[in-house]
């Protein structure tokens, strides 16, 4: 990405092995650009997802007041229409300020936990059970928090699939009911469906549970293949441990 116009952005998310005019730029800071330069994101090194912030937001014009861009459903983006950035376009700042501000180290530390470059073990991911949980078999329960489950390549911010054992459910059904964030969705086949920030209002699939926030964040970090364990938490544990996260951010 060449830069036009001078100004301050931050890189957050993943490492992506970012450079600016061959410099290394590390995740969680901000950092001033001059015309010219250019920014270059290689490969994964921990992580999937980064984000590339703007002081004082783009220049777009906004849609049902986002300009955030939802190919899948055609709304936002740069011309209105949800098309994704393609080779030529120019991404402008409302406005040019210089605001260099780096995040706490705890909040880096904890980022960087998300996604560790060595994968030994599965990642644990905390899940606050409920829905319909009590209408799958106790096998199938048992296999649900104690096998390794691999994130599947079929994932966007809608929702991240898991495949692993079959889980089988004994009912009749259901009457679609709201659908919260990191809802763990189990259609016919028995292999669950995470859902995330753009996933559907509601849905007809029965559901063990939900993702903690946390997880979510953990999950949307994960590249194909991750190796991945739920892990049942209480509500009070899950909002202990988001309030803590949140307290790391605090600039």
């Amino acid at each position: 990405m060449k830069v036009e116009q001078g100004g301050t952005l931050a890189l957050h998310g993943a490492d992506l092995a970012a450079t600016l005019d061959g410099e290394p730029l590390l995740p969680g800071r901000a950092f001033t650009v001059t015309t010219g330069q250019v920014i270059k994101f290689e490969r994964p090194v921990t992580g999937l997802r980064a984000y590339l912030a703007f002081a004082g937001g783009l220049d777009v014009a906004p849609v049902l007041g986002s300009v955030a861009c939802v190919v899948r459903d055609g709304l936002g983006g740069l011309d209105g229409e949800g098309r994704a950035l393609a080779s030529g376009d120019e991404l402008r700042a409302a406005r040019n300020e210089l605001s260099l501000r780096k995040l706490p180290q705890a909040a880096l530390d904890w980022q960087t936990g998300l996604s560790p470059a060595d994968q030994e073990t599965a990642i644990i991911l905390p899940l606050v059970v409920g829905a319909q949980i009590a209408e799958f078999s106790g096998d199938s329960l048992y296999r649900a928090f104690n096998s390794d489950w691999a994130v599947d390549g079929r994932a966007d911010r809608m929702g991240v699939r898991l495949t692993g054992p079959r889980l089988e459910r004994d009912g009749a059904g259901m009457v679609s009911e709201g659908i919260p964030l990191g809802a763990v969705q189990v259609p016919a086949d028995g292999q669950p469906i995470v859902l995330l920030n753009d996933r559907q209002t509601i849905g007809g699939y029965p559901r063990i549970g939900a993702l903690t926030p946390l997880a979510c964040a953990q999950l949307g970090q994960c590249v194909p293949g991750t190796r991945v364990r739920l892990a049942a938490v209480t509500p009070g544990q899950a909002r202990r441990d988001y309030l803590r996260a949140l307290k790391a951010w605090q600039v």
